[in-house]
């Protein structure tokens, strides 16, 4: 796709357009150029940009979307442009109701725009932070909606490698949507002769062959979902510390205890994901059939307090 020169100036939205929601957006869209927008708040900002609230002018359907706005020149300085390029090539080609679509992509002069699907709910950190834990329907039904898209992933050789509560965002029906797919990489064959040896997450939901260097494929994920499900209901990570060398020692013996306010249903899931051997850990297919999961988990929104 050929450099965009034209200048990056948006009109602000009035609060009226800022309530039309961004549904039903069609598989064959055009392709957007960057003046076909006009800009709403600020989201979000990092260390390669900022992602703002936009919505698309060009038509009559007015879809709302998040644009990131990456500075080429911050992405060059930290060696970041080859990451970029294969989670542009990876978020494209996965397209689930529980992932953040990624509809295309703009190279301007000194800029890469990325235009994604609208969250409104935000990340689920930030819900989690103030609620401090969820209840069990709620944490249900999104180990369920996540598991499901990781399945999805997986069917498509793709891990995703850096799950958690900040990379989960929630869409405009109440449902998680998993984001961030700036570390997500080609899953190897199921033979250990193809597993991948980069380092890559966060350090709490890192998996122990992960820190071990032993080599990882797909189950690094179900791991995740093992920690993702304990800290939604405890409202911390299983192996949190205070220092990241406790830390890894915790994960590498699998060394965490359960509060009394957990039950046994997620106990008993959390305790098959949780384990050292990666072909041991429960398949995410039996982690969206596990009977906890079933029997708590709902299709219904499920709003927060403050909504």
């Amino acid at each position: 796709m050929s450099a965009q020169k034209s200048d990056f100036r948006l009109r602000p939205l009035t609060l009226e357009e800022l309530q039309q929601p961004a549904e039903n957006i069609p598989d064959d869209y055009k392709e957007w150029k960057v003046h076909d927008f006009e800009a709403g708040f600020a989201l979000g900002s990092g260390r390669f940009g900022r992602v703002f609230l936009v919505r698309e002018t060009k038509t009559e359907l007015n879809f709302l979307l998040a644009m990131k706005v990456l500075f080429k020149a911050q992405l060059s300085k930290y060696k970041m442009e080859h990451q970029l390029r294969r989670e542009i090539e990876i978020h494209q080609r996965v397209k689930h109701p529980n992932i953040v679509r990624l509809f295309t992509w703009i190279n301007h002069t000194d800029k890469i725009f990325l235009l994604l699907e609208y969250a409104p709910g935000g990340d689920m950190y930030t819900h989690l932070s103030k609620l401090r834990r969820f209840t069990e329907r709620r944490t249900a039904t999104y180990v369920w909606q996540i598991s499901d898209a990781l399945s999805y992933c997986h069917s498509k050789g793709v891990i995703h490698r850096d799950m958690k509560p900040e990379n989960i965002l929630i869409g405009a029906r109440g449902q998680a949507l998993l984001a961030d797919f700036g570390w997500a990489a080609q899953s190897p064959k199921e033979s250990y002769h193809g597993c991948r040896k980069t380092g890559c997450g966060t350090t709490d939901y890192m998996a122990p062959e992960i820190i071990s260097r032993m080599g990882y494929d797909a189950k690094i994920d179900n791991w995740c979902i093992g920690v993702l499900c304990y800290e939604l209901l405890v409202g911390k990570p299983p192996f949190e510390s205070k220092d990241t060398k406790e830390t890894y020692k915790k994960i590498t013996s699998v060394t965490y205890t359960f509060p009394d306010s957990v039950k046994t249903g997620p106990r008993d899931l959390i305790s098959k994901l949780l384990v050292a051997e990666p072909k041991k850990r429960l398949a995410m297919k039996d982690v969206i059939t596990h009977e906890w999961v079933v029997e708590k988990a709902t299709q219904d929104p499920i709003p927060f307090p403050d909504q």
